[in-house]
């Protein structure tokens, strides 16, 4: 799989995936934390996981400007590492919970978030444009969309396992403090606390406190509370922190492989005798064709827009689905010193999925490839539009006839019984995960095989700009969540999906035509 390929890919790769395992250990648990630590309901918690998802992107467009400015990519790749170490600290540090001043303890987590945004900006679109410059000469460019797959994959291997270890550590805790997870409690908790549980919710409570100190009801449910949502959200914190020490291995891989790297800058840099560039290998280009290519560039950004909103939603509405619809005792793994159960734990669905399907993809386009039939780039994004819709699909049919979200609240949480099977999150995230492949990896090697060399960093950067602006709408799904049938929210979903993927058809000519 890696014959042909420029040595320093698997340097590049290793270095994202280590950073990787540490965002995502923070994304699978983020959207539950907000509402287990702060008591937040669903719509505000997504609210704020919107605005940093779509600030991890948006800041990536920043990132572009400072480096395509400065013309210092590696130096830039190495600043946005550091300050995401900085950042996970800052929200790893144990604060108690409940939280003595809502103000002032979510504006400490919201600043952290902020920091690990910027530091993500400086690192993400940066390292990509320098991928994509290892493929500009002629001996690997046939080779390009294989080697960001590749490097799609390794980011995927850091994905798959960061939930384990999120999921592990918070249990752990729990364990260690003589309780055990259950999903429902940190909302009874906290509606205890405010005072606003229903009968119904509150038997709930008191049989679920009882279930989880061993089977001996609580002498005093106050107490109760508040400790577990102490311990339960400690545990997330000391989750937070396994994250840093993934970001200090991938600043040492970085560091160490640094000067192997190619430098983006050198591609439209000038030799000081007048010459050709080091890394030059391409005509330059006159005015007309970067227009064109610039256009071709920002409609596809536009049309993706509609698909990150869509696929996104896994850290979110989806992850409110596993937690509140979901049977996750049907996935419990007993380790002896912890239990691996909870929702996050489908975080790790699709990083599995993207690491097992990318050699097969991989393996289909090259036999198409070998016959003269691979679908181009801009084709192969269509067709996994269409994908993402029919995993939309199979998530409204499996969820027909379930109770409203409201509903749900209002009877403290669904028994086992009324719960889905976990192969409906399972199937769904297999069928996102074969769109994933045909979109996310695909579009990154569109933009570097498009963009002009002068403009290679900020338009990774825009890229990731337009996902910034499909993060940002994320939380109108959670607001569907919670106020109409869980089958028409993926509905939306559904009709969102098919928008993108016959944009990207009625524009195809023309984009195969910009990209020869």
């Amino acid at each position: 799989m890696f014959k042909g390929h420029p040595k320093g890919l698997i340097a590049a790769a290793l270095a994202n995936m280590g950073e990787r395992f540490g965002f995502y250990i923070m994304m699978a648990i983020l959207s539950l934390f907000l509402t287990a630590k702060f008591g937040l309901e669903k719509t505000p918690a997504a609210v704020i996981y919107s605005v940093f998802y779509a600030l991890i992107y948006l800041l990536a467009l920043v990132g572009g400007i400072i480096a395509d400015k400065t013309r210092n990519y590696k130096g830039t790749i190495l600043w946005g590492l550091v300050l995401m170490t900085v950042g996970y600290f800052l929200i790893a540090i144990p604060t108690p919970t409940p939280v003595p001043s809502l103000a002032l303890y979510l504006a400490m987590t919201c600043g952290g978030l902020l920091v690990i945004a910027f530091g993500n900006g400086l690192f993400k679109g940066n390292l990509q444009a320098l991928v994509g410059q290892m493929y500009d000469n002629n001996e690997y460019s046939a080779k390009r969309d294989t080697g960001f797959q590749i490097f799609y994959m390794f980011i995927n291997i850091g994905g798959f396992f960061a939930p384990f270890v999120a999921i592990g550590v918070r249990n752990w805790w729990l364990k260690l403090h003589h309780l055990a997870y259950n999903s429902d409690l940190p909302a009874l908790c906290h509606g205890f606390l405010k005072g606003n549980l229903s009968p119904e919710a509150t038997e709930r409570l008191q049989g679920l406190a009882a279930e989880v100190s061993g089977g001996t009801a609580p002498a005093d449910m106050g107490a109760f509370v508040n400790n577990y949502l102490d311990v339960f959200n400690t545990g997330f914190h000391y989750a937070f922190g396994a994250a840093i020490v993934a970001m200090l291995i991938s600043l040492t891989i970085y560091i160490v492989n640094k000067r192997r790297f190619p430098d983006p800058a050198l591609k439209a840099a000038p030799k000081k005798d007048g010459g050709a560039s080091a890394a030059e290998t391409i005509a330059p280009m006159d005015a007309k064709e970067i227009k064109q290519r610039l256009y071709a560039l920002f409609s596809v950004f536009a049309v993706v827009i509609f698909f990150w909103f869509s696929f996104h939603q896994n850290g979110i509405t989806l992850t409110f689905f596993a937690n509140d619809y979901t049977n996750l005792s049907a996935i419990d793994i007993n380790l002896g010193f912890t239990r691996l159960v909870g929702a996050e734990i489908f975080q790790s669905i699709n990083p599995f999925f993207v690491v097992f399907l990318t050699p097969i993809v991989i393996g289909l386009f090259g036999w198409l490839r070998a016959r003269g039939k691979e679908p181009s780039t801009p084709k192969k994004i269509a067709i996994g539009m269409g994908i993402a819709a029919c995993a939309f699909i199979v998530m409204a049919l499996g969820s027909f006839g379930l109770p409203t979200s409201a509903e749900v609240k209002a009877m403290g949480g669904l028994p086992d019984a009324a719960r889905v099977t976990p192969l409906l999150l399972i199937g769904t995230y297999f069928i996102l995960t074969v769109a994933e492949l045909f979109i996310s990896p695909l579009g990154l090697s569109f933009v570097s095989k498009v963009a002009p060399p002068q403009y290679q960093g900020i338009m990774q950067g825009c890229w990731l700009g337009a996902t910034a602006i499909g993060n940002q709408l994320l939380f109108i799904g959670t607001i569907l969540y919670e106020h109409i049938p869980i089958w028409a929210t993926w509905v939306v979903f559904v009709a969102a999906c098919l928008i993108s993927m016959f944009t990207m058809l009625a524009m195809l000519k023309w984009l195969e035509r910009i990209t020869k």
